[in-house]
């Protein structure tokens, strides 16, 4: 078993707020992912937040983080869940950061292409 690791799963929003659809989407995401890292023993839900971007304050996004046992196959198993549940999957962003320490995310994944950097 791997160290503990924080994975956050981003959204871009249209506003701070979001809208009826994205608080339907963080309800579905955050249900979907919480039962898909129990059963497969790879962590758990861990909360979320919402708004402005840390780097560009005129951005919005939705984050939901989640810890997890094993990075490598909680991102596979992510990705899998959204894609086959159809939440979104096309505009994700995946970043890892070591549990228990403060720091900057890592971009493990990115729906679109040219994307090199994950922040809050």
């Amino acid at each position: 078993m791997s160290e503990k690791h924080w994975l956050a799963v981003q959204y871009p929003l249209k506003s701070a707020k979001g809208s009826k659809r994205d608080q339907w989407l963080k309800e579905k995401v955050m249900e979907y992912l919480d039962a898909a890292l129990t059963e497969h023993e790879l962590g758990e839900v861990d909360g979320c937040d919402q708004g402005s971007s840390t780097v560009d304050p005129a951005k919005y996004v939705m984050n939901i983080f989640c810890v997890v046992t094993d990075e490598q196959r909680a991102i596979a198993l992510v990705k899998k869940v959204l894609r086959e549940s159809r939440l979104d999957y096309t505009r994700l962003q995946i970043g890892t950061m070591p549990y228990g320490t403060e720091g900057n995310y890592t971009l493990k994944y990115a729906s679109k292409k040219g994307v090199t950097e994950f922040s809050l």
